[in-house]
């Protein structure tokens, strides 16, 4: 198999990135993409059904600031302005709270999936047109990085698939190591 995934890939853009994603689905068998190597690691299905739903969530902040009728004075948290600053999530595992982090679903076909990924992208390019459109004013907190403005949720979107690119090279090297690929 092609290696689709690989540390120090530059992503020019959050549509290409997206397309990354739906390219190495077509390469996985059903074996590979649900393949767990402990019951507390992620299968490579369940990484793609997270970032899918997390974008949706993401993209529906963008919608709702559009909505906004009040400026927000408000900014980033520290580690929300090093995480735009930067550009991306710092590569290290970030854990959530047990409560925060219902296992994803693993049991999708890749069928489901590649549609699942055309309604990010389609929705992705709709925004995109309209995002610089929206008062940069009209922010929604994010419990983590503070008042972020559609822009920026647009960007989180991006930022959050290329995070798990690592995850997901882990798991080829994983499945390499164990003569599944």
């Amino acid at each position: 198999m092609k290696k689709i995934f690989s540390k120090g890939a530059v992503v020019l853009n959050r549509q290409h990135v997206i397309e990354r994603y739906k390219s190495a689905l077509e390469t996985y068998s059903m074996l590979q993409l649900r393949y767990q190597p402990a019951e507390d690691v992620w299968s490579i299905s369940q990484v793609y059904d997270h970032v899918i739903v997390v974008a949706h969530e993401y993209l529906d902040e963008v919608e709702a600031c559009a909505t906004l009728k009040q400026e927000q004075q408000q900014g980033k948290t520290a580690f929300g302005a090093q995480l735009f600053e930067v550009g991306g999530f710092p590569p290290i595992k970030i854990k959530l709270p047990k409560e925060l982090n219902a296992p994803p679903k693993n049991d999708e076909s890749k069928d489901s999936l590649m549609r699942r990924l055309n309604e990010v992208l389609i929705r992705v390019n709709q925004l995109e047109n309209e995002v610089d459109e929206m008062n940069p004013k009209f922010k929604i907190e994010h419990g983590g990085f503070g008042w972020l403005n559609a822009r920026e949720w647009l960007d989180l979107v991006d930022m959050h698939f290329r995070h798990h690119v690592r995850q997901i090279d882990e798991m080829e090297q994983e499945m390499g190591r164990r003569n599944l690929l």
